[in-house]
């Protein structure tokens, strides 16, 4: 009960800065459940009592009201509004839009704490560690970047130096607590949620957050991205200084380079920017497709052209890992929408468990068809491959699919790259661009080379080797599979049975249960799309 209202109280403290912001919920002629609805009603006191300084707020940013809120909020809310900017399936195309002016910039912390951090992290002052130290060049919702300068053998060196801010960890606790809080609320009140799965949407965003807020990781991110992409033509990631980079302070090579974003620059220097444009796409889904391992924050402020014309990605703390399975969904995906072969694309979809058995293979081919018909209609330039993901997860209600936080981190991620590359080449055509590389992973690794890989690595993906088996053959592999991992794991039962078991047990706590709607006002409004 304790925990229930500490996150009440600061959950009343988000409705009032989303108020204050003036951050509308849910229309009257909103067709939400009743009990949802007291939560819109429940901010009219907020409302009214802010009413005074909205009209202050308002025009001194491009943000949106709802960004600009989250930015007062703080770096979990920064962090939970870029992620939901993501999730249109989750809180609607409208406020995904709305969210995506959201900038993760904020003032950064003192040069003397700055330098205690190095001091702490090392055993040593700055002055024996670095050469030179200057101020922040760069503050953000996690960590600072400061320019520095090294002299080892002689020979002197510019290095970036990222330091985390003080005390981040125990914030975003406090705040995770709170996001789960209020996920679990709409579990439990909201059974149509369920499918989205509000606690396995804070449980990715935690698990990004802890990597980004320890260094090591970053670092360990960027040392298997040299290795998978060390011969790669025109790609590189920078140089990492390992006895310079703990937990809290990460060391690396300076990148001298023009911004992506400044064409003007680029222009001057002679380079070609629909060649650029061509590829930064092609060396994401080379990354995606081929590595399952990708740069999950790859906008024109972490790309720049160094002076041999490599395009260097910097910043690696959020990084997105695709399994076989969804690697191949990926490439059959794209290669099944770019031949017009919908029924392929179906019958992955199905192979891969991804489509519950008992839909109909065909009608679910029928539905990708009115998908990427109305494409095939439009100009090279309108056609988004990340927007057609985001149409496909609008299908997951019509046929039970799940939703999958790694292909969400993956359409998220392929819409950003899409919109830099488009930048640079306004007319780019995405399928031309896509098709190589989505056809030499088919080849290689669905082709027979790539069945006999299968073999050799224990046959991961049956549907994959033995072609067209019978669909029972199938099935019968994946009930193998899910045998297999309860005798690794136990049966347990899964929160929402607990939850039901626990709700039965205690309605005569109607009471708190009500303080528990009106405390989650807030972020119950952000998660749930028809209140915006």
């Amino acid at each position: 009960m304790a925990s229930a209202l500490l996150n009440i109280g600061r959950l009343m403290k988000v409705g009032m800065t989303l108020a204050q912001h003036g951050v509308k919920f849910a229309p009257k002629d909103t067709p939400v459940p009743i009990g949802l609805r007291v939560i819109a009603w429940a901010t009219a006191p907020y409302r009214i009592i802010t009413a005074p300084f909205r009209a202050v707020q308002r025009g001194t940013t491009k943000q949106t009201p709802i960004a600009r809120a989250l930015t007062d909020l703080g770096p979990s809310y920064i962090k939970l509004g870029q992620f939901l900017a993501s999730r249109g399936d989750l809180v609607g195309e409208d406020l995904a839009s709305q969210l995506s002016s959201l900038r993760d910039r904020l003032p950064p912390f003192s040069d003397a704490v700055a330098r205690q951090t190095i001091k702490q992290s090392f055993n040593q002052p700055v002055g024996e560690i670095y050469d030179e130290f200057g101020p922040a060049i760069a503050a953000a919702s996690i960590a600072q970047v400061h320019k520095a300068r090294i002299i080892e053998n002689s020979q002197s060196s510019d290095v970036a130096v990222k330091i985390l801010r003080p005390d981040i960890e125990k914030r975003f606790k406090s705040d995770l607590e709170s996001f789960y809080f209020v996920a679990r609320q709409i579990e439990k009140y909201h059974p149509p949620s369920k499918r989205l799965k509000p606690v396995a949407v804070v449980d990715t965003l935690a698990d990004t957050v802890d990597r980004e807020m320890d260094l090591r990781m970053e670092a360990s991110a960027i040392s298997e991205m040299r290795d998978n992409t060390k011969d790669d033509k025109g790609f590189r990631v920078p140089k990492i200084d390992w006895t310079r980079t703990s937990k809290r302070v990460l060391t690396i090579e300076w990148i001298d380079g023009i911004p992506l974003g400044d064409q003007k620059r680029l222009k001057a220097a002679g380079y070609d920017l629909e060649a650029l444009g061509r590829h930064v796409l092609s060396s994401f889904l080379r990354h995606a497709v081929r590595d399952g391992f990708f740069h999950a924050d790859m906008h024109e402020g972490n790309l720049f052209i160094d002076k041999n014309g490599d395009l260097v990605a910097i910043d690696l703390g959020i990084m997105g890992r695709l399994g076989h399975n969804e690697k191949r969904f990926l490439a059959e995906l794209l290669y099944g929408f770019i031949k017009r072969d919908y029924r392929r694309v179906a019958k992955v979809h199905f192979e891969l468990g991804y489509v519950p058995s008992y839909q109909s293979v065909d009608t679910f081919a029928q539905a990708l068809r009115a998908i990427g018909e109305p494409i095939m209609d439009k100009s090279a330039e309108d056609i988004s491959m990340g927007h057609l993901l985001g149409q496909l997860f609008q299908y997951t209600d019509v046929f039970d699919m799940q939703t999958r936080p790694e292909l969400i981190l993956l359409q998220k991620t392929l819409v950003v790259v899409e919109g830099v590359a488009r930048s640079l080449d306004p007319k780019l055509n995405l399928w031309n661009t896509a098709e190589p590389v989505v056809r030499d992973w088919i080849e290689s690794q669905l082709g027979v080379e790539g069945r006999i890989d299968d073999v050799r690595q224990g046959a991961e993906d049956m549907g994959t080797f033995m072609g067209d088996l019978p669909g029972a053959l199938l099935e019968a592999e994946r009930a193998a599979h899910s045998f297999a991992d309860m005798a690794e794991r136990g049966i347990r039962l899964d929160n929402a049975t607990i939850q039901q078991l626990a709700h039965e047990q205690s309605r005569q706590n109607r009471w708190s249960r009500t303080g528990i709607w009106l405390g989650a006002l807030s972020l119950l409004a952000l998660a749930i799309s028809q209140f915006m």
